[in-house]
């Protein structure tokens, strides 16, 4: 199937008349927020027999859920190691297992037939700045062994092969990962709530909420709504009502661009069908309608306009390949993602009826699919897995002094990271130098016969002259002789020596 960024049609461009709560409503399942997690709640609550209103404020996917590169991969923003060393290794398992769950959900939701030209295609590769093989080696272990998922490791000359770059090393291949068009699955994931019975409200924000009781009450600017259980995935636009909330998540801005056509060229620098990304999370790209890259790079933890950044993704195109040119940015996007203080997302219930489904940072299409399928079970099934989110509490973000905090750090991460990428290149040029050298020295000995010489056949090799016998032992009597006479024993000895030299002349 072809995947177009470019062309979709009105009611995925936002131009369908949308409907507004303007009458009071019951509901069993109220959603706030109409992005990746609140739609895929809706759907699993309204097809296991739920009725579920969903108000957002804008539109369908106007954020971050309708704007990213639409990868899907097992995992979470935390890294492997630190989930293991903050909750065990026997809840991590469970947890990795659970957004596994959550990728495979989007891929049969994908797959349905309101869903043409989704572009699904298999595999993700992500690849290192530096020389990690013993890393790589550890991490192999752990993810097919340990945590039951199918990864490669890839040798460098692997990844330059498929990528023509010199800025990357090792790689982890995930041939189960895929990707898809992000903009036409938040709006599919609509239309199948929709058909599932779902009932969603654009252009409706939330006045006030009370949650106090059996059956919460919302209120709206035009309508009053009551449910038996409010969801929150709002992520950091919930507004002033739930403003505590959204105090808990740093807002941080990804900016991403796609290029003109780019030919034949393109596929002769990268190789790669899949998505590409770096371990630090500075780039994230693959190749679009044939021969477009789609490239996203460029963080803030403020809005700005994406188009500002063309310039960035421009420059960072070329500074990775080079070859490619100075392309032209012909569309730029971005969202804002969530990311909570340690690094996972936020999924539980606050208080009796009153759920909560956001912070997923960077990993948003797989783990907010879980937290739906998690949240609408526990709801209708008393399914109580979500539970194994609790040691990950809601942690302030620091406000003002965190935005700043987290813009710095973010600039001194990737000035970290383009440090020890340059460091890790220029140790590969030196010992490339070396073992250059050394063969140009090895080939002028051997031209020169200063070389090992090997004995040529038929030659007996010579043999080595004897060695002089050690010394007798003397006697005790006898060196009690030697040391009494000293000096005229050595000069008997010379006496002797010169008479035989003599004779032998």
């Amino acid at each position: 199937m072809s995947e177009t960024f470019t062309s979709m049609s009105q009611e995925e461009a936002g131009f369908r008349e949308r409907e507004r709560l303007s009458f009071d409503l019951d509901a069993d399942i109220c959603v706030i927020g109409a992005g990746l997690a609140g739609l895929s709640i809706a759907l699993e609550a309204a097809r296991l027999g739920a009725s579920v209103a969903v108000l957002e404020g804008r539109h369908v996917g106007w954020n971050a859920s309708g704007n990213q590169l639409g990868t899907v991969m097992p995992g979470f923003a935390l890294p492997l190691a630190d989930l293991i060393e903050r909750i065990g290794f026997e809840d991590a398992g469970e947890l990795w297992s659970l957004s596994k769950e959550g990728a495979e959900f989007v891929r049969a939701v994908a797959t349905e037939e309101n869903m043409p030209d989704i572009g699904l295609t298999d595999g993700v590769l992500e690849v290192s700045n530096v020389d990690a093989g013993d890393r790589l080696i550890s991490r192999l272990q752990m993810l097919n062994e340990d945590f039951d998922t199918e990864a490669e490791g890839w040798q460098v000359d692997r990844v330059r092969e498929a990528l023509k770059t010199d800025r990357y090393f090792h790689g982890v291949y995930y041939p189960k990962a895929f990707q898809l068009d992000g903009r036409k699955y938040v709006h599919g994931l609509a239309a199948l709530a929709r058909r599932a019975g779902a009932r969603i409200f654009e252009d409706t924000p939330v006045v006030s909420i009370d949650h106090s009781g059996i059956r919460k009450r919302i209120v709206t600017p035009s309508a009053r709504l009551r449910a038996g259980h409010i969801v929150l995935s709002g992520n950091i636009h919930l507004g002033a009502p739930l403003r505590r909330l959204s105090e808990t998540l740093l807002p941080v801005w990804r900016y991403a661009g796609i290029t003109a056509p780019l030919g034949e060229r393109l596929h002769g620098i990268i190789g790669f069908k899949g998505s590409v990304m770096d371990s630090d999370g500075v780039d994230h790209f693959r190749i679009v309608d044939g021969d477009r890259l789609m490239w996203e790079s460029p963080e803030t933890t403020w809005a700005a306009r994406p188009q500002r950044f063309a310039g960035s993704v421009k420059r960072r195109i070329r500074s990775i390949f080079p070859e490619l040119g100075n392309v032209e940015i012909s569309e730029t996007f971005g969202g804002a993602t969530g990311q909570t203080v340690h690094g996972m997302p936020q999924i539980g219930q606050l208080r009796k009826g009153l759920w909560v489904a956001s912070g997923f940072g960077r990993q948003g299409m797989n783990t907010s699919a879980m937290a739906g399928q998690l949240i609408a079970r526990s709801i209708l099934w008393g399914d109580e897995r979500w539970k194994l989110f609790s040691p990950f509490e809601l942690v302030w973000a620091g406000g003002t002094t965190g935005r700043v905090a987290g813009q710095l750090v973010g600039m001194w991460g990737r000035a970290s990271s383009a440090a020890a990428g340059a460091l890790a290149r220029y140790r590969e040029r030196a010992r490339v130098k070396d073992r250059e050298r050394e063969a140009r020295l090895a080939e002028a000995n051997r031209a020169a016969g200063t070389g090992p010489r090997h004995q040529p056949p038929g030659v007996r090799p010579r043999m080595a002259p004897p060695q002089p016998a050690a010394p007798e032992e003397v006697e005790p009597g006898a060196q009690e002789t030697v040391q009494e006479t000293g000096h005229e024993t050595v000069q008997e000895t010379v006496r002797e020596t010169s008479q035989e030299q003599g004779v032998a002349q």
